[in-house]
């Protein structure tokens, strides 16, 4: 097994992934990033007439967003070899075995073992069948499912999530791991690949739970030691409801879309459910140092988008110049004065875009709001001489205070709606200076309505 962890994210191309999906991947990534580890995005694509390249596509261009780099990225449907070759294996030790009941005769035998209070579980009777009745069946144009043989054994992990866990293995019924057409269910492709790729945890929705000790027992029949298993409890929506793919709930490109930050989508994310307060963070390494799989709760998490937005914001406010950079320029807020722009204006931003606003009232043609035309007038034969700083605010205003014998709303407010056509804002000593005394001059000297 690798020194180092390496962990995989293995979504299915056939829809958006949600911010449930989301919760699995960022686990996982700042498990690999706090301990130096490797990441594997691995598509279970085996699904041909669900899954879609423009959805693992999708999923890649949304990973990035959040800040999500694969180290290895495959798709099963370019390793069925692999798989062909593991079913082999399990065949000639005697482990996968046909069964050829329909549907419909599996659900009658079910439906028996429940009136007669048996649980539902698989009788093994395709073990029972002799070489003449299998080629009986194939005669009638029946072809097989092939069923792994459990081992009627308690099998047992200490869970990275809930602890130590156990399943009896005697209470499953053999999982089919290839169907009639001759593809493959999720359990074999899964295990081969974590084989194939020295994946040393699965860390995973707690939905998942029973498919351990079926996965485990495959890993020992084809000689491989199995990694390290972790559940995480599972996100709903706020209301309670499960996420969902095919709904497009909270998926993370309509979040991206609205605004929200990357930033605020992986702390959220991954600190709600957890016993770690949700906070807003500079970085994921910021939240990988902190984030313990432990700390996570054993009760399903809701996911509340209200808050995510104020979390949004509050992340804003934090980021520095540096972060935002490009983001601006695309808006078109660049130039010398897009950072002193950015420190003035971050602490009243709900969305990044609402900057190139800002940019608009400091450097475009603004409707100015006359409320107190007498005291624009003093404002504006007061107005000091450039070069302006931020103390030019506090000095112009003292003056205008002495002048006009008005001070509070009073004087702030009116000078507010002159210069910046709104009714709130950033701080004007920061502002000031980035209007400059020409337009200054005009908004203030514009005609009362």
């Amino acid at each position: 097994m690798a020194a180092y962890p390496v962990v995989r994210f293995a979504p299915s191309p056939t829809g958006l992934i949600h911010i449930g999906n989301a919760r699995t991947a960022l686990i996982n990534w700042l498990y690999a990033l706090r301990g130096g580890g490797r990441f594997v995005l691995r598509f279970d694509d085996t699904d041909l007439e669900r899954s879609r390249r423009e959805y693992a596509d999708a999923i890649e261009a949304d990973l990035a967003w959040l800040g999500i780099v694969p180290d290895i990225t495959c798709r099963q449907s370019e390793r069925m070899a692999l798989y062909d070759a593991a079913a082999e294996t399990l065949k000639k030790a005697g482990r996968l075995y046909p069964a050829y009941e329909t549907a419909e005769e599996l659900d009658r035998r079910r439906k028996r073992q429940q009136a007669l209070g048996r649980p539902p579980i698989y009788d093994r009777a395709a073990l029972k069948l002799g070489d003449a009745e299998r080629a009986e069946l194939g005669a009638q144009g029946r072809k097989p499912h092939w069923r792994f043989k459990l081992d009627a054994s308690v099998v047992r992990w200490d869970d990275l999530v809930r602890g130590p866990s156990h399943i009896d293995c005697a209470s499953l019924s053999d999982p089919v791991l290839k169907r009639e057409d001759g593809s493959f269910l999720y359990t074999l492709p899964s295990v081969v690949d974590d084989i194939d790729l020295g994946v040393t945890h699965v860390i995973r929705g707690d939905d998942h739970v029973t498919n351990t000790a079926v996965q485990i027992q495959i890993f020992e029949a084809l000689g491989a030691r199995a990694p390290a298993f972790g559940h995480h409890n599972l996100l709903t929506g706020a209301g309670g409801e499960g996420l969902s793919k095919r709904t497009g709930a909270l998926s993370i490109r309509s979040l991206r879309e609205s605004g929200v930050e990357a930033l605020a989508v992986a702390a959220l994310a991954v600190l709600v459910g957890s016993a770690e307060a949700v906070r807003p963070v500079a970085s994921l390494a910021e939240l990988a140092a902190t984030f313990d799989l432990a700390d996570i709760s054993r009760a399903a998490a809701r996911f509340d988008e209200a808050e995510l937005r104020a979390l949004s914001a509050r992340v804003l406010h934090h980021l520095p110049f540096s972060a935002v950079r490009e983001r601006l320029e695309a808006l078109g807020v660049a130039g010398p004065q897009a950072e002193p722009l950015w420190n003035a204006a971050r602490g009243n931003l709900a969305r990044l875009d609402e900057a190139e606003t800002w940019w608009g009232v400091v450097h475009g043609a603004i409707a100015p709001v006359v409320e107190d035309h007498a005291l624009l007038v003093q404002a504006a034969a007061c107005l000091p001489d450039e070069p302006w700083d931020e103390t030019t605010w506090g000095a112009w205003t003292a003056k205008l205070k002495a002048l006009s014998g008005r001070k509070g709303r009073d004087l702030y407010h009116p000078l507010r709606l002159a210069l910046t056509g709104r009714q709130s804002g950033p701080e004007l000593a920061a502002l000031l200076p980035l209007i400059g005394r020409v337009r200054a001059l005009d908004r203030l000297s514009a005609p009362s309505a």
